[in-house]
């Protein structure tokens, strides 16, 4: 029976700065256990579940990480299978399994790792989404995931919707959802954003981690038209001067209320 690498996270602080750390490694799925502040995190290697255990030792001292091989016994889909729809302004994102007679509903096949929209980043992206003129506009969404960001701004009126993720297994998530969603028309690159070569576009969407928002901030601005919008999230509070100083050629236009630490900002290039 096939195992997956993983780690047994005990006693847990400080959770949203540890889960802000997990992004950096190779992470499937992280599974809550009945212990209270007690985390199996699955990796997709026994390499990165190593690597991460160095690193979160170091950073995290208190926290107890002890190394597991889990049996696969479907814990991905039977975790995945207790997600209901959730409404997120007026947008509703809904697992094939729940999905109910509204306007505006996106349905989203949960798997592991991607965006199902229960995530506060998530959450804060589509808020943002929602709150700037899509009418016509081409966006872009870099770290498509799921694909869900991609397909909210073409439902939103976005005539033209580009989503683009280097991470293969991503990527295949986010073709397995277009046709869960008839209407939407998006179209899928597997491609690094440090090497896209694509027209500018109105509209750029980034829910990434803080380091890759630094490290790819000359591509988002080549990325985009003198006066287009641009949505920054997936990075925490203790990030936000680091990233802002980054995208010092854009002008803040608004700052969403923070949820759990996570930030998202929208900002315009000038």
């Amino acid at each position: 029976m096939r195992t997956w690498p993983a780690l047994e996270v005990g006693r847990l602080d400080h959770p949203d700065l540890f889960q802000a750390a997990l992004l950096d490694f190779d992470v499937s799925a992280i599974d809550e256990t009945t212990e209270p502040d007690a985390w199996r995190v699955f990796f997709g290697s026994d390499a990165a579940r190593n690597a991460a255990a160095e690193q979160l030792s170091r950073q995290f001292p208190d926290t107890v990480i002890r190394h597991l091989d889990v049996p696969d016994e479907d814990w991905v889909a039977r975790s995945q299978a207790t997600l209901r729809a959730i409404r997120i302004g007026d947008i509703v994102v809904a697992p094939p399994w729940d999905v109910p007679d509204e306007p505006l509903v996106i349905v989203i096949r949960p798997s592991m790792g991607f965006g199902t929209g229960h995530h506060a980043t998530t959450r804060l992206c589509l808020i943002a989404l929602q709150q700037i003129d899509l009418q016509g506009r081409r966006v872009i969404d870099v770290g498509t995931g799921s694909g869900l960001l991609a397909i909210a701004a073409n439902r939103l009126g976005a005539s033209h919707v580009v989503g683009i993720d280097d991470d293969a297994d991503a990527f295949h998530a986010a073709q397995d959802n277009l046709p869960l969603n008839a209407d939407a028309n998006v179209t899928l690159r597997h491609v690094d954003v440090r090497h896209a070569r694509l027209e500018p576009f109105d509209v750029l969407i980034a829910n990434v981690t803080g380091a890759l928002l630094r490290q790819v901030a000359p591509q988002v601005h080549d990325l985009t038209k003198p006066g287009a919008s641009l949505i920054l999230s997936g990075f925490m509070r203790t990030e936000e001067a680091d990233v802002l100083d980054a995208y010092s050629a854009f002008t803040s236009t608004a700052r969403t209320t923070e949820e759990d630490e996570w930030l998202c900002v929208t900002l315009r290039r000038q």
